[in-house]
């Protein structure tokens, strides 16, 4: 507890901003809050102050909002429990909706604090004054304006400050997370000119113990849903189990793999899903080379049964099988609720807890294995690999690249993999493997916006080495972002940066075919130099020229703790050439082997 002020006047009479902003912090520290980022400004000073006093919480500063709102989101990724945001009012506060909106759309906790004008200045012609109110729309969770400080505040109100930062923690934190907007006016003067009442504004008022404490349970299936489920699995052997981004942790990989392995249904795991890297994989029925074997012209014959979890797939490919397939039965398990089927294929959804779901069904199949089924999408896979193994062997671009960063990532390590090509090339090269490591990108509106920032924001808060693997336009988005290695002083952390001069992705389109229109809209051309922004930032800098350099370079950045930038600079259009032709090569091996007839 905070010591007594010694002064004797009632502490109602102090500067309200002070009482605010250090009933709502106290609270959501009580509540589990331990970190938050904020960017410097005048109205926020209240509760600036507040958090720059509370010992339970860690000032992460950012002097860009739109840099810190994504550093956040990469803390609360990485952590999976809410980070507070602040900054003060004006447009400073429409910096954070990029991140809000990915928040809100891979379902992590973010609770967002954005400091206001006075009702009397809104509408006003104010400077620095916007509408604020519900600002941020349908991408948060829940919008509020607090009730504007006032001097002689009755006892329920008060109490209702503490209460609220208790519902908004676990709001953001829910059975659904995501994105949590409080809005908080504050009229001048913003703090105590005595320095005897700031920053211990109410501490008469502190207790020892949260004012108000929520707690939920999980959402546990009941004995029809089990028996159901169980019934389908029986009496159906021919099934596949489709694993997304964002799949549950804790002992869902172990529940899932013992399900796999009872009812012979192999797993297509995302690199995002958790299930595709880890010891599971030596002996679990894990895929991830269907982005390859699925494009060709190879007939995959649907399942009967899929079982879905987690978010969208990345793999366009497998997104297009799971579309013109048209099984028995299409079952996505998902206790947030969430909604996540582009192609409306979905004919029974369960909102029940898929660790628990998965234990229950343990056991619960106890016909023959259809050996043939899964077998053959082995051999596929198998297939698959050899042939992509012994092209990766002899060529270089930037797929074979992607394939060294992974090889050579220590089992401790953490990869965050920014989005456009970066991201597609790890799901279409990355090999399940049993040695584990955590791999992170924001899929959920899939922007390339703020990628630097969110993979620093989890390398701050995550042991081991961390590596960051992003193309060069996705780079050049955040480069403010990179300001947070010296001013976190993240130390153990390389940025891979894949060069290609431009949109490389959009060779990938139609409109590739088509010379002087797509150079000057989509590949965007820009022979920008990165050396001078690592130097700015004082960070290591090397520029790659050969595949050899690459791995020797990123073996020693990973053993010495110094921000190292790893610069590969590759050819799109002969980059794509090659991975066309991997895959042709693919198909080829594939019908040569006969081995693709269920």
């Amino acid at each position: 507890m905070i010591p007594s002020s010694p002064a004797k006047e009632d502490p109602l009479s102090r500067n309200p901003n002070a009482i605010w902003a250090e009933i709502f912090v106290d609270e959501l520290a009580y509540n589990g809050l331990t970190a938050v980022c904020l960017s410097p400004g005048s109205r926020s000073t209240p509760l600036a102050l507040a958090f720059y006093d509370h010992p339970a919480i860690q000032i992460y500063l950012h002097l860009d909002e739109r840099s810190a709102a994504f550093f956040a989101l990469g803390m609360a990724l990485a952590q999976d429990k809410p980070v507070a945001l602040l900054c003060t009012s004006g447009t400073a506060t429409a910096n954070f909706h990029p991140a809000i909106i990915e928040a809100l759309m891979s379902e992590v906790p973010l609770l967002v604090l954005t400091a206001d004008r006075p009702p009397e200045l809104r509408h006003s012609g104010a400077n620095q004054t916007v509408d604020q109110v519900k600002m941020f729309g349908d991408h948060v969770l829940w919008s509020l304006d607090v009730a504007l400080p006032q001097t002689g505040a009755p006892p329920i109100l008060l109490r209702s400050l503490r209460t609220l930062a208790a519902r908004v923690l676990a709001r953001a934190n829910g059975m659904k997370k995501g994105p949590v907007h409080i809005n908080f006016p504050f009229r001048k003067p913003l703090q105590s000119t005595d320095p005897q009442s700031w920053p211990h504004a109410f501490a008469e008022e502190k207790g020892e113990r949260p004012f108000t404490q929520i707690m939920r349970g999980a959402l546990q299936p009941t004995q029809a849903q089990i028996d159901w489920a169980g019934e389908v699995l029986q009496n159906h052997p021919r099934g596949l189990i489709i694993c997304g981004p964002r799949c549950p942790g804790g002992d869902f990989v172990q529940a899932l793999s013992q399900l796999s392995a009872e009812c012979g249904y192999p797993i297509l795991a995302d690199p995002l899903s958790g299930l595709r890297f880890g010891p599971h994989v030596a002996s679990t029925a894990v895929l991830g080379g269907y982005e390859t074997f699925l494009q060709g012209n190879q007939a995959f014959p649907p399942p009967d049964v899929i079982l879905r979890f987690g978010a969208v797939p990345t793999s366009k490919w497998l997104n297009k099988y799971l579309s013109r397939s048209d099984p028995v039965y299409h079952i996505h398990i998902r206790e947030s609720g969430s909604w996540a089927d582009q192609d409306h294929r979905t004919r029974q959804f369960l909102q029940v807890d898929p660790i628990a779901l998965c234990h229950d069904l343990a056991g619960s199949v106890t016909r023959a294995i259809d050996h043939h089924w899964q077998q053959q999408w082995l051999e596929t896979e198998s297939i698959c690999w050899s042939t992509v193994e012994a092209s990766l062997q002899t060529i270089g671009f930037d797929g074979s690249v992607v394939a060294d960063v992974l090889d050579l990532l220590p089992t401790d390590a953490t990869l965050f993999v920014g989005n456009s090509l970066a991201i597609r090339h790890v799901d279409q090269f990355g090999q399940p493997r049993t040695e584990p490591f955590r791999l992170f990108a924001n899929r959920g509106a899939s922007g390339i916006d703020g990628n630097i920032s969110t993979g620093l924001g989890i390398a701050a808060v995550s042991g081991g080495p961390n590596v960051l693997l992003v193309g060069d336009i996705t780079f050049f988005h955040d480069s403010n972002g990179l300001m947070a290695i010296n001013q976190q002083a993240i130390s153990d952390v390389t940025i891979v940066l894949l060069n290609n001069n431009g949109g490389g992705i959009f060779r990938r389109l139609p409109i590739a075919q088509f010379k002087t229109p797509f150079e000057e809209l989509f590949l965007t051309p820009h022979n920008l130099d990165f050396a001078p922004l690592a130097a700015m930032y004082g960070i290591e800098y090397t520029l790659i020229v050969d595949r050899t350099a690459f791995k020797a370079a990123l073996n020693e950045s990973i053993a010495t703790p110094n921000p190292t930038i790893i610069e590969v600079r590759t050819d799109s259009r002969e980059d794509e050439s090659i991975r066309r032709q991997i895959i042709a090569q693919v198909e080829t091996a594939l019908r040569n082997m006969h081995t693709n007839t269920f």
